[in-house]
């Protein structure tokens, strides 16, 4: 090759190689000073924006994970008053086998469970995380529980729904507000219910149940029928969140327990848990012991708690005594569901909190198998290219020497 002074092909070689050489040195140290090896999109784009979207997912889990502590926390305070509640009950229990006896201070015993029912009553407003409480009304609480990203990158948020159980003692107030045609709420399908079998029908109608619809089921015997001559009203104002079906169940359960309270042989009462009728038999074979049945519906009512029957619970006589026995059981195992449901909502909460931890740590993880440097590798390569770019200077050191070589041909 010919010697010039003006193009130095050696020089510009070592240059290229020298600049080669930095750059890949500048790589390697910003591995090393950031811990990544795709730091920015320019490094590699396609990785660069999965690891994103996986980071974005990761700060969505991490705000899943509060929302569920949260959640759990609220319905632990609710499952500790159920349970405080319950032992209340069980006392007022206790009381009332003790009101059935003879030769006892019935009116000092009811002292007692009107002492202990407004116990309950503390308890159910004291029963509240963050402003939230599930001892009070009816519906249900959502707490958020996951994230779901679907193959096409849509994301939908999944809940947990725990039911709120009203465990208050007020007692519901019956509406007075008319529905706008008759048989809007309920319907009967008879006035009468003959006797030797014949049957009366109660019908509630899909999607009547709005808050405050307030029903009332009326059986009235004639002659020397069993439920006496005196009207029985069977009532309930549905809550919020209430469907037929819950309304049904609510008046089933009131004509039930009257039929045991009297010790009813010749009428029977059937749900059909479908549809929510309720069925009336009237087995009674003397002539004249029909039964009337009659329905009232209105609006604007408020609603009972869950334990309203408490409130009207009174031992002070031998009847009511034996009435409220009947009762509390009732009350009792409102509250032993109540319970249930609590349980059930904290376990679920808790597991999902747990796989929610263990998901972030799992996608921590993918991010880092994605975007972190192997900085073992990364230490060697370091020093490698630092010995590189060392020899690079000197190469290039060299290859600049040449025009001074070509000075001694002219001396």
């Amino acid at each position: 090759m010919a010697a010039s002074i003006l193009t130095n092909t050696s020089a510009m070689i070592a240059l290229q190689t020298l600049r080669a050489t930095n750059a890949k040195l500048a790589t390697v140290q910003g591995q090393i000073a950031t811990g990544k090896a795709i730091a920015t999109a320019k490094d590699n784009s396609a990785v660069f924006a999965i690891s994103k979207v996986m980071e974005s997912d990761v700060s969505g889990f991490k705000a899943i994970s509060g929302s569920l502590s949260l959640g759990g926390s609220t319905i632990a305070v609710a499952s500790n008053g159920a349970f405080q509640i319950g032992e209340i009950l069980n006392e007022i229990k206790a009381k009332i086998v003790s009101a059935n006896g003879e030769n006892v201070d019935r009116q000092k015993l009811q002292d007692e469970v009107a002492s202990l029912r407004d116990q309950i009553k503390t308890i159910v407003g004291a029963a509240q995380f963050n402003g939230l409480n599930m001892l009070k009304d009816g519906g249900t609480v959502s707490i958020l529980s996951s994230l779901d990203r679907s193959s096409t990158g849509v994301v939908t948020a999944s809940s947990i729904a725990v039911a709120k159980q009203d465990l208050q003692t007020t007692q519901a107030a019956f509406g007075a507000t008319a529905v706008g045609t008759a048989d809007d709420l309920l319907s009967v399908d008879t006035a009468t219910i003959a006797i030797s079998g014949g049957t009366g029908v109660v019908s509630f109608t899909s999607g009547g149940a709005v808050a405050g619809a307030s029903y009332r089921v009326t059986l009235t015997g004639a002659g020397t029928n069993e439920l006496g001559t005196t009207a029985l009203d069977f009532e309930y104002v549905a809550r919020a969140g209430d469907t037929e079906l819950d309304v049904s169940k609510q008046i089933f359960d009131l004509i039930s327990a009257q039929l045991t309270s009297i010790g009813a042989t010749n009428t029977t009462v059937a749900r059909n848990s479908t549809t929510g009728a309720i069925t009336i038999t009237n087995n009674d074979t003397d002539a004249g012991d029909t039964i009337t049945l009659a329905r009232t519906e209105f609006l604007g009512g408020t609603a009972g708690g869950g334990l309203s029957t408490l409130g009207a619970m009174d031992v002070s006589t031998a009847a009511g005594a034996a009435t409220a026995l009947t009762s509390i059981e009732t009350l009792i195992q409102t509250t032993i569901n109540a319970q249930a449901v609590f349980g059930n909502g904290e376990k679920r909460v808790e597991i999902q909190n747990v796989f929610m931890n263990s998901l972030i740590d799992s996608f921590k993880s993918g991010i880092g198998s994605l975007v972190d440097a192997d900085l073992e590798a990364a230490s060697a390569r370091l020093q490698a290219l630092q010995v590189q770019q060392q020899l690079g200077i000197q190469a290039l050191s060299i290859a600049n020497q040449q025009s001074q070589n070509i000075l001694a041909l002219f001396r």
